[in-house]
This record gives structure tokens, sequence and C-alpha cells, in this order.
């Protein structure tokens, strides 16, 4: 009777608040990234028809959208207005520079350790023990490999006939598959999905705006993609999901999802404009992202070849 009932209240949760161990095992720590392969590279390469190279990235600066209080800043060495003297006959000066930053700015890669469940991240792995003086000792960027493989893009704004969605209008499974079903193309293992609501146009009119709200995937969605065998998720929007949130008791259910429970890797404010202007529905994608050891996010400039 009590495992009935607690099967039951298991049912009952939402599906971010259930644990998931690793379908490869206990040791896991790359999730989905798993699913990446020489054939699928092969395939991917396979898109390439015109030669023409996209990225995905804007700059990383003081003026990049960030989510909160992150911040970036840059010192040049020696300062301004204090030059260093050459060095040797042939009179060498240079510069060094320190840079002081979140590494969730501008355009980003959601790490595993970003958002857990109640200090729980993936595959079980329990914060107390990955947080760390010198970072994260697990599910951090160093183990991660390159990502070159297969993107599509589905153009959610086109599906809704907008050239922008709302803030915090939500689009899930149903949305996802009419609008792929429109473009003509299929999502599955290895594949890198990319969304474009057309948010990022909001950058040039109210930057403020765009970085506290958004239209954004529903978690059956997430579910249903990371179902598919997908890598990575990630939209032209700071952070994938809609604020404000569905339901205001429940933050982030979608990043909590896909990175505790599915081991899929959240990527955000993707250029996605360039692509959709160019009818560039799948590509060959290329992100090798900086291994930074320690870290839950990492700053990335994804690539797009035609």
């Amino acid at each position: 009777m009590l495992r009935t009932a607690a099967l039951c209240l298991a049912l009952a949760l939402p599906l971010a608040a259930q644990a998931q161990p690793s379908p490869w095992g206990p040791d896991d720590t790359l999730g989905a990234l798993n699913n990446l392969s020489p054939e699928g590279v092969r395939k991917a390469a396979g898109l390439v028809k015109t030669g023409k190279v996209y990225s995905l990235a804007i700059p990383t600066s003081a003026d990049a959208p960030a989510y909160g209080s992150r911040k970036y800043t840059v010192e040049i060495t020696p300062p301004p207005g204090r030059p260093a003297a050459p060095v040797g006959a042939n009179k060498v000066t240079a510069h060094d520079e320190k840079v002081t930053t979140s590494m969730g700015i501008g355009t980003q890669m959601d790490g595993f350790g970003h958002l857990g469940i109640d200090h729980t991240y993936y595959n079980g792995l329990k914060g107390e023990d990955l947080n760390q003086p010198g970072g994260f000792t697990k599910l951090d960027f160093a183990d991660r490999p390159p990502i070159v493989t297969r993107g599509v893009l589905i153009d959610m704004a086109r599906h809704f006939g907008k050239p922008r969605l709302e803030a915090g209008q939500a689009f899930g499974r149903k949305d996802l598959e009419a609008a792929m079903k429109a473009q003509g193309v299929r999502v599955g293992k290895g594949d890198v999905v990319l969304l474009h609501t057309g948010w990022m146009q909001m950058l040039k009119t109210d930057k403020a705006l765009y970085s506290r709200s958004e239209p954004g995937l529903a978690e059956d969605g997430a579910a249903w993609l990371a179902d598919q065998g997908v890598v990575a998720i990630g939209a032209d929007t700071i952070a994938l999901e809609p604020l404000p949130y569905v339901d205001p008791q429940r933050p982030f259910p979608v990043h909590q999802l896909l990175l505790a429970r599915r081991g899929v890797h959240v990527l955000e404010n993707i250029r996605t404009d360039e692509l959709v202007a160019d009818g560039a529905q799948e590509f060959l994608l290329v992100l090798a992202q900086p291994r930074f050891a320690g870290t839950v996010q990492v700053v990335v400039n994804p690539v797009a070849i035609r």
C-alpha cells in the first residue's frame, strides 16, 4: 500500500522534480553528448553545399545581455596613459589583459552543474560533493568533447505568423511538431536544435526587457526533444524557457528537466536571424567550447556551415 502511494505521488510530481539515473551508467557525466558519433559528423558534413559560415554568437562584452547581476570587465596592462618602455633593440611593446566575468554572459552554454533539483545534479551527483574551492570537480567543461554534428533550426516565429513572439509565450511539443512539418525537417539522435523566436530583436529597442522576459520552450516540448536524442537545445533568448514562468511557483523547470534529468545542454543568446534570412534549416554545427576546468557555464561561439 505504501509503495503504491509513493508511486502515485511520484507520477503526480512535475517532470523536473523527479530524479533520474543516466542511461549511460552510474559514472556518466556527459549525458546526451554520448549520442555524438563519427557517423553523425560525416552525415552533418554532407550538408555543406555553399561553404557559407555563420557565427551564431553575439560579442561578449560589458554590453552583452546578462541574466541577473552577472557582469563583464576588462583591465589592460599597462593601464591607459601609462605605456611601458620599449624592450630591446627592436623596441618590443605589448599589452596583456585581465578579464573578470561570469561565464554566463552573452552567448553561452549551460553545463549540468548550473541548475539542479534540491542540490542534486545530473546523474544524482550532489552539489556539496562537486562544489569545491577550485570549482566544480565534475560536470564542468574540462571534459566536454567538441560538438560537431547536425544543427536544425526550428522557426517558431514563422509557425505563429509573427516576426517576434511575445514575452511569456510558451510553445510545446505540438507547436514544435507542426513547425517542423511545415518546414519539412526532423530532429534526431545527436542533433543540436536551435529555436528562432525573433526575441533578439528586442536588443535593439529594449535591452532591459530582453534580459528579464521572453517567449520560450515549454516542459513537454523540452521532454520530447530530449526523447529524440538531441545533445543541446538553444534559442535567441537569454534563458530558453518562458519568462515570466508558466507557473510562478516553479522557476526554470525546463533547465531542471534538460540539465539535471536528461543531460541535454542548454544554449542561450544564439543568433538565429541570419539563418532564418537565408532559409538555413539544417547545417553542419561546430561548437568547440573552451575547456575551462571547474566552470558550470561557458561563453561559446557556435558556428553553422551550409
